[in-house]
């Protein structure tokens, strides 16, 4: 199995359990690998080199920008008396979202009239949904996107009686007046 040596100090293990102050004193940049049966068996580093390297990692792991996101939309559960505001750029369907005041107006002027306001359970869908799926949009796109929903929904759940599949169908032995043939 071949390894990757991580430091150009390397020592023997029993050296190192003589003296390991001493190895590390003189090793060039605070670190040495320690050998056993020449493979390496771990690294040992001086509390200098190990304090570097912390710091460095910290920096590594802040965050390179200074855009800033909100909390709330992150948090699991957002009380829904509390409007939301949308925030501006793209952005994940998060639980709260709602459609402007002005939504049914802005609907129809897309082509889309709605006959009556989103229900909550219509929105509730809607976001769920959306949530799951993690895409990205604009809040008008959102907008947008659930007068489409709610139309197509209530278009296929409002053609009242539906038809069953399972009933034989009577032939119709009625003649219209008139009726030449």
């Amino acid at each position: 199995m071949s390894s990757r040596v991580l430091t150009a100090d390397i020592v023997d293990i029993n050296a190192f359990r003589r003296d390991p102050d001493s190895v590390l004193a003189q090793a060039e940049r605070g670190a040495v690998a320690v050998f056993d049966n020449n493979a390496p068996a771990f690294y040992a580093v001086t509390p200098e080199r190990m304090a570097e390297l912390l710091a460095k990692e910290a920096q590594l792991a802040a965050p390179q920008t200074d855009v800033v996101l909100d909390a709330q939309l992150y948090e699991e559960f957002v009380d829904p008396a509390q409007p939301v505001p949308a925030p501006a750029g793209k952005f994940r369907m998060y639980l709260g979202w709602q459609p402007d005041a002005e939504f049914q107006r802005m609907a129809a002027l897309w082509g889309i009239p709605l006959s009556q306001p989103v229900t909550p359970q219509e929105l509730a869908s809607f976001v769920t949904y959306w949530q799951a799926e993690g895409k990205v949009f604009h809040h008008i796109q959102w907008q947008q996107k659930l007068a489409r929903s709610v139309q197509m929904n209530r278009a296929a759940s409002g053609n009242g009686a539906r038809r069953d599949v399972n009933t034989i169908p009577q032939p119709d032995d009625h003649i219209p007046d008139g009726f030449r043939g």
